[in-house]
């Protein structure tokens, strides 16, 4: 089982409907299979993220953040990890805004070492 635990994450790429930018970093945290985060940068002012660690290492969650324009968004997304050559974990996200817009996307995200 991968954890999740402190390990930072950054933006590498995102569908054009997303708010997330390579300025984003994400700061995970993991108890048993609870997982959260907080993220900032870019266009996002304050965010958070919570949800469950599936048994395949998939993270399913919720999140939330006010952007530069004082909107708050949010919306749930599912995260499949990839383990990359030097150790890194990769994760490939399929999300959906759960606000008015209710449009789908997808992003990665790498971890920072």
């Amino acid at each position: 089982m991968i954890d999740y635990n402190g390990r930072k994450f950054v933006s590498i790429e995102n569908t054009e409907n997303g708010e997330v930018s390579s300025k984003t970093i994400f700061e995970y945290k993991q108890d048993g299979n609870i997982i959260s985060a907080a993220y900032s940068g870019g266009q996002i002012l304050k965010g958070a993220l919570v949800g469950i660690v599936k048994e395949n290492d998939c993270l399913e969650f919720r999140y939330n953040h006010v952007n530069r324009n004082n909107e708050i968004r949010g919306g749930e997304c599912v995260s499949t990890p990839e383990i990359l050559p030097d150790g890194r974990i990769r994760l490939l996200e399929k999300w959906q805004w759960l606000d008015a817009e209710r449009t789908e996307g997808s992003s990665v995200i790498e971890e920072i070492k």
